[in-house]
């Protein structure tokens, strides 16, 4: 009862705070932290989100947890594995908020059986743009907003509650590493294990993999199991994404499986040198994690010290390109080679997807602002680095190039990140007819700021 009561003291705040915002400037979350790699203003307040970061309760027997928007994955993992029981998507990195990867999407190696975050929420309650409070789910007289939260942005409002679907999980996560020196014959294996959730024999309960160039490139195929002849630990000396090249089969705990890719960002914590023998002794472990790498780069981007270092030593300028974006499988190796061609950033990171299919009759649901098409194979390719701007070239120039050969491939891109789209290009990619619907039943006086001037405009 006590986290009830906690829960509407800070829900009310959060209203107050809302009607404090005079119109006319921004709305935003007063956060610390954020895994949004867009620039934008800092508002002159924000809302005070500060009650909402907890887990309200786990329903071990019905396999559900109601939790609170700003909750972090790494608080809600922690409340959640003592009962045996996980997410049913876990985003990789221990900052992302659940209310985060809802409104701004989210994925990890169970997506091929499970989908998106999105998907395995039941209900949730959103601050709306009218400053009130509603719960939308699948069916009901705010259906509409349901449908329309994911990959909303906080254009439409943002989540104080959420009622999410958990899965059960064994101590351990085994490990298979499988090389692939041909692209195609990988994303063939990628079909098959979607299709039968096994490969030679075995069981899959989570897949995702690394290319590191077209001709060297690796899936790893996770099973839970109770027994296994020892573990790994990646939190230390040893890197993990280094472990696939080394080691065909490997175990994790699966709390330590959750956040493999945490400690070092997946690998780009070489930037910072903490990848350095010498420099990795030094650097407290509890150090090494993806928020705290996030804070330099903020700090990178406000000073821009290693830029100035460029331009001394006579550098040129370079691009940030930091993407996530999902191709059709049967693309997928075409735009890999592609992309090794035309960009050349490695490694770069494979996951596979596929929308949740129904749990009773009827048809798969609809995510209008990000339509992916149900019972089509994706994979989710992330690059996060940067390239030098060539003579000639102008910054931008490479992103608007992958948005040309991503939109040719069939695929979408993640909006965490620079978006260089006109308005009409957006409006049809990202269901802008729908979304100017919701937002005018949600927000009339159009408070929030829109989702074409956060992703692109950088509102």
């Amino acid at each position: 009862m006590h986290a009830v009561r906690d829960h509407d003291l800070a829900v009310a705040q959060l209203r107050r705070s809302y009607a404090a915002v005079p119109p006319g400037q921004p709305v935003r979350l007063a956060k610390r932290t954020s895994n949004l790699f867009r620039p934008r203003s800092a508002p002159a307040s924000g809302l005070d989100v500060s009650g909402l970061g907890g887990v309200l309760g786990v329903d071990p027997v019905a396999r559900t947890a109601d939790v609170q928007g700003m909750c972090t994955y790494e608080r809600l993992v922690a409340a959640t594995l003592p009962h045996g029981l996980m997410p049913l998507v876990v985003p990789q990195l221990r900052t992302i908020t659940l209310g985060g990867a809802v409104t701004g999407l989210g994925i990890e190696s169970t997506s091929f059986r499970n989908g998106l975050p999105h998907e395995s929420v039941t209900e949730l309650d959103v601050l709306t743009g009218a400053g009130e409070v509603v719960t939308a789910r699948p069916d009901g007289p705010h259906a509409d907003l349901y449908a329309a939260f994911p990959n909303s942005l906080g254009s439409l409002g943002y989540a104080t509650r959420l009622r999410i679907e958990l899965q059960p999980v064994r101590r351990h996560m085994a490990l298979r590493n499988l090389r692939f020196t041909n692209l195609t014959a990988l994303t063939e294996a990628i079909g098959e294990i979607t299709a039968t959730r096994r490969w030679a024999g075995e069981s899959v309960d989570a897949m995702d993999g690394v290319m590191f160039d077209p001709g060297e490139a690796y899936l790893v195929l996770g099973s839970f199991t109770d027994d296994v002849p020892g573990v790994s630990d990646y939190t230390g000396q040893e890197i993990y994404y280094r472990s696939l090249r080394q080691r065909p089969h490997d175990a994790l705990t699966v709390h330590d499986y959750l956040w493999r890719w945490d400690t070092d960002w997946f690998w780009c914590s070489a930037a910072f040198g903490a990848q350095h023998p010498v420099v990795r002794r030094l650097w407290p472990a509890r150090w090494r994690r993806s928020d705290v790498y996030h804070r330099i780069v903020r700090l990178e981007h406000r000073h821009r010290v290693a830029a100035r270092i460029d331009r001394w030593r006579g550098q040129p300028a370079r691009e940030r390109v930091v993407q996530d974006v999902e191709i059709p499988l049967e693309r997928t190796a075409e735009f890999l080679h592609w992309f090794a061609a035309n960009v050349g950033m490695t490694p770069v990171w494979l996951c596979p997807l596929r929308l949740r299919e129904p749990a009773g009759p009827g048809s798969a649901r609809s995510w209008p602002l990000y339509p992916l098409r149900p019972g089509q194979d994706y994979v989710n390719i992330g690059f996060w680095g940067s390239v030098p701007i060539a003579a000639g070239a102008a910054d931008g120039d490479v992103n608007r190039e992958i948005e040309r050969a991503v939109s040719e491939a069939g695929g979408h891109k993640s909006l965490y990140s620079d978006a260089y789209y006109d308005r009409d290009s957006f409006d049809r990619l990202y269901g802008g007819g729908t979304w100017r619907a919701v937002r005018d039943r949600y927000d009339p006086e159009h408070r929030l700021t829109g989702l074409y001037e956060k992703a692109v405009a950088r509102a």
